[in-house]
């Protein structure tokens, strides 16, 4: 890889000391091959895996197989992840103990999202949002397939969220950057980058900074991050908000053994993952306190113009385990549940082009109400509403394909499976059946191997 001369200039500014075999491993060395499993499937890493040391939920693979073939991943049982991202599960664990309102500001494709929901106390709410509308549908891919109801999707302009005064306790913001980090992964993070693209995101992040700070609460926690290695956009921007702000930076605790770098030109704790000392790629990442002497002043819910609402088929609560503890609600022909402890807060929501929230169930058809995909994925799903029809590899490759199916199972709405996770929904017509996975979601490839990756 040919890295531009004033990036190499930067590295041996910044890092003199190690700047030789920095710009080695970014230029020479391939990048490593990590996944996360869904402990809230109960799904763990291998026997004798390479484990992340800063997430024991996640493992290295020796190399990256054709994770479209694998109907594991379709099922939500792992998602893959670069491991200095996964840094994020280790903050969380080690700052927050109690239930919270958890912000991912710029969350798509959803690795970080999708990291909190796993490693934030039971009770807490994950709100993931993306400003491009075509990557806000890929996140609310990404979470529906994590499957925990104790999320919401938005897709809006930080400015927008920021109008939700003292709405979360821990805002996470993973700012859009120059992307010198991706190098190793993105070509075209290479040729696109410059002096000027660095000004440029800096600026950037200050407006975003500034859009929503007013939305955490006084003493809540700000976790910024950057995928980038200068300093305009890490130790400054972490110096901006001490002094714009009055932020009080937050030590995380980290083990010596850790290949963790300490940040460069500051006295404040950060953290820096650098492509020769990590197995992994390049990353930043700081915390932040706000100040707790702010007055408190708590967002007011505004009035929305309410949809029209319609009756919810009666037995469709059943669908849910622990069916008490949802509010479920059907507008126009959707039928939604959101746990009953985040239904307030999910309406305040509305405002902010709220894509998703909690479990979608179903669409009413008639009479009927037809379940689903985000049904099928979700942790919520009592598998006693429904008959489970296993699936071979071979059929599950044709199933995610949209292909039909022969079953032998009973007539009607059928959740299908592939080593006991749940792929998603058949009707069963006796003869046939008629395959509802959605079409955005199915593989396209006409290639199918014997056998499946093996990652779990």
């Amino acid at each position: 890889m040919q890295l531009p001369e004033l990036f190499i200039k930067q590295i041996e500014q910044l890092f003199p000391a190690e700047s030789e075999a920095m710009l080695q491993a970014i230029g020479d060395t391939a990048p490593s091959v990590s996944v996360r499993a869904n402990t809230d499937r109960r799904a763990t890493p291998p026997t004798g895996a390479a484990t992340v040391p800063w997430c024991n939920a996640a493992f290295y693979l020796d190399e990256r197989p054709q994770f479209t073939f694998d109907p594991m991943w379709h099922a939500g049982m792992y998602y893959v992840q670069d491991a200095s991202s996964m840094f994020i599960h280790h903050v969380i664990k080690s700052l927050v103990d109690s239930p919270v309102r958890y912000l991912d500001l710029c969350a798509a494709p959803g690795g970080k999202t999708t990291a909190a929901l796993q490693a934030l106390p039971e009770g807490s709410l994950v709100v993931a949002n993306e400003i491009v509308v075509s990557r806000a549908r890929v996140l609310a891919d990404n979470v529906s397939r994590w499957g925990n109801p104790c999320s919401a999707v938005t897709c809006c302009a930080p400015r927008v969220l920021g109008q939700l005064n003292h709405f979360f306790d821990v805002i996470a913001a993973d700012v859009p950057c120059s992307g010198e980090g991706m190098f190793r992964k993105d070509d075209e993070a290479v040729r696109q980058w410059s002096p000027a693209l660095v000004e440029q995101c800096a600026d950037r992040q200050r407006s975003i900074i500034a859009d929503i700070w007013p939305a955490l609460r006084p003493g809540g926690l700000f976790i910024y991050s950057t995928c980038t290695y200068n300093d305009k956009e890490n130790e400054r921007m972490l110096e901006h908000m001490v002094a714009e702000y009055g932020a009080e930076p937050v030590a995380v605790p980290t083990l010596p053994e850790w290949p963790v770098h300490e940040g460069v030109g500051t006295e404040h704790p950060c953290y820096r993952f650098l492509p020769h000392l990590t197995r992994g790629e390049g990353l930043f990442m700081a915390v932040l306190r706000k100040p707790a002497d702010e007055p408190l002043r708590p967002a007011k819910p505004k009035k929305q113009r309410t949809p029209s609402k319609t009756d919810a088929p009666r037995n469709i609560k059943q669908w849910l385990v622990g069916e008490k503890e949802y509010t479920v609600t059907a507008t126009a022909d959707t039928v939604t549940a959101v746990p009953k402890q985040h239904a307030q807060a999910v309406e305040m929501l509305a405002a902010c082009n709220l894509m998703q929230a909690g479990v979608t169930l179903g669409t009413i058809k008639g009479k009927n109400c037809v379940p689903a995909q985000s049904l099928a994925l979700s942790t919520a799903l009592n598998r006693e509403a429904f008959p489970v029809c296993e699936l071979d590899y071979a059929q599950a490759i044709s199933y995610l394909r949209g292909e039909a199916i022969v079953l032998d199972a009973p007539r009607g709405y059928v959740a299908v499976a592939f080593n006991g996770a749940i792929l998603g929904w058949a009707n069963n017509l006796g003869n046939r059946a008629n395959n509802m996975y959605p079409k955005a979601l199915r593989i396209l490839s006409t290639h199918t191997p014997d056998t499946p990756p093996q990652v779990l």
